[in-house]
């Protein structure tokens, strides 16, 4: 199979420069001219079959692009939000820096400021790619579409990653991930792609 694994495209909070996160923004304009590009790249060059994505509205609206350029429904998963960051949500960084200052050495299991720990991250991931991986059929191009760090997440899962491993992947507005899965192997195709934002 394929999985097609899509970042939402630009939300508020970017212009905001907070902490996202669980808080809840809607795409921007420009956030939509990506998700809409990029829906008429998947449906050029790829024939779906499904479409997950996270409940979050940037994730949400981002999905719904894809929905409508290739008729395909989609599957909302919470396991596929992105890292509850708990009291940080939707606060400034810098008053971030000042109130709740980051945790060096912090167990994977604990966690702080009512965030979730790694490893709770991780099994979520887990869960969510299980999931989309024992309902799917080999020859199919499934579509997901989540946040930054739950991609990150997914990455991890795919290839059997420690949970506190420090690999990080980077994910563009709407960049997409295409991975092969078989039997035998897993492998990464594209990362990253985004050449569908060029000059948006």
């Amino acid at each position: 199979m394929k999985l097609l694994v899509i970042r939402h495209g630009e939300s508020e909070a970017d212009l905001l420069d907070v902490h996202e996160g669980r808080a809840d923004f809607a795409l921007t304009e420009r956030g939509h001219r990506q998700a809409e590009a990029m829906a008429n790249y998947v449906a050029d060059n790829y024939n779906i079959s499904k479409i997950y994505a996270s409940t979050l509205t940037r994730a949400k609206q981002t999905a719904q692009h894809l929905s409508d350029k290739t008729g395909i429904s989609i599957f909302f998963d919470e396991n596929l939000m992105e890292f509850n960051n708990g009291l940080l949500a939707g606060l400034p960084r810098a008053v971030v820096r000042e109130k709740y200052p980051e945790v060096l050495d912090l167990p994977i299991d604990k966690a702080v400021y009512g965030q979730e720990s790694q490893v709770e991250f991780r099994q979520r991931a887990e869960n969510a790619l299980s999931r989309i991986m024992n309902e799917a059929e080999n020859d199919e191009t499934i579509a997901i579409v989540s946040h930054g760090g739950m991609i990150n997440q997914l990455y991890r899962s795919l290839f059997d990653m420690p949970v506190d491993c420090k690999f990080f992947f980077n994910t563009a507005d709407t960049g997409i991930h295409i991975w092969s899965l078989t039997d035998r192997e897993r492998r990464v195709i594209k990362a990253n792609y985004d050449e569908h934002t060029k000059g948006i």
